[in-house]
């Protein structure tokens, strides 16, 4: 069995949906901070499977005994976390406390228990502002400026200290920036509150959610003035933890998971419009604390050890992100 952190959020459940189609049982722990309970009834109508689910919060170290007393768990994907650049910006503790503190209580509570591998949630923002593109695995972590990064940067940190008394191996999956939706239209990105993702903002504006999207920041060193980013479809990316699952990787490895093109935020707009047929209405505005101005990566590791790569470009993650939107409007 499978249990799944974060599970019934926007990557936790497409990760789910793979899982389920590859044959593995799946126990979901969600706190719903950032996620809907309606959602497991999708996943359950999309996979047509039982899913187990617990509502509880990964800090809570008497609860994930619980669960582990509860069910024969034998590997864990951690995707429980806080992930917002600029909310973390302005509420450091909060990050601190949510993405270190979860872990490290996961962690002990894994101590006592027969795991075979831990699958961790990472990000490309361990990097900072790299000085060569793309970022490899062996690119240097750099001086990440938001407090999103810093907890990213720590949480591998324990990792490595871990997997060298660990009997469970340890993969860090560093993801680039997810976007688009499950092809049914079922799941999708569905933040609470104002997204702090361009997507969402985009096809929220589109549906008129929204009175227009803001641009933060129009004067980068990029061709368009606007921030470059490595966008990965979440269905590519969700298949890339059940790779992680199936193959002997040793005590601990991050691995990129990116598509090794960048997209400015222009550009990203451009292949929307082009995609829905409809004009988006934006404004350039100053940057956003935290933000980096490009980066983008090299996933040829993840190929070479997983035989993984993504297979959906940009047009399939806008249309994919659009029929999610108009959906939610049904």
């Amino acid at each position: 069995m499978i249990l799944l952190t974060g599970g019934l959020g926007y990557i936790g459940s497409h990760v789910a949906v793979e899982l389920i189609k590859q044959g593995y049982d799946v126990v979901i722990i969600d706190d719903l901070s950032n996620s809907e309970y309606s959602v497991l009834e999708r996943l359950s109508e999309l996979t047509d499977t039982e899913i187990y689910f617990e509502l509880g919060d990964v800090r809570d170290i008497t609860f994930l005994t619980g669960v582990f007393q509860r069910y024969q768990i034998e590997n864990v994907i951690h995707l429980a976390a806080k992930k917002a650049v600029g909310e973390s910006v302005h509420k450091p503790l909060h990050y601190y406390d949510v993405n270190v503190s979860g872990l490290i209580n996961l962690l002990k509570v894994l101590e006592d228990h027969r795991v075979k591998k831990f699958v961790f949630s990472s990000s490309c923002t361990v990097y900072g502002q790299p000085d060569q593109l793309p970022v490899t695995e062996s690119t240097p972590l750099g001086d990440t400026p938001s407090p999103y990064g810093k907890t990213k940067q720590m949480c591998e940190q324990i990792l490595e200290s871990v997997a060298k008394v660990a009997k469970h191996q340890i993969v860090s999956l560093r993801y680039f920036n997810p976007v688009g939706a499950h092809h049914s239209g079922k799941i999708g990105e569905l933040p609470k509150g104002v997204p702090n993702n361009l997507v969402p903002f985009i096809t929220q504006t589109s549906a008129g959610l929204r009175d227009e999207l803001k641009v933060f920041g129009g004067d980068y060193s990029t061709p368009d003035g606007t921030a470059i980013r490595d966008y990965i479809h979440v269905v590519d990316l969700a298949r890339a933890h059940v790779k992680a699952l199936m193959v002997d990787l040793g005590a601990h490895i991050a691995l990129n998971l990116g598509t090794r093109q960048g997209y400015s935020v222009l550009e990203v707009i451009k292949a929307f419009e082009e995609v829905s047929g409809i004009e988006l209405n934006y404004t350039i505005v100053e940057r956003r604390a935290g933000d980096l101005p490009e980066i983008y990566g090299d996933p040829s590791l993840a190929y070479k050890k997983l035989q993984w790569k993504a297979e959906l470009g940009l047009t399939d993650m806008m249309r994919d992100a659009w029929n999610w939107q108009q959906g939610l409007a049904k």
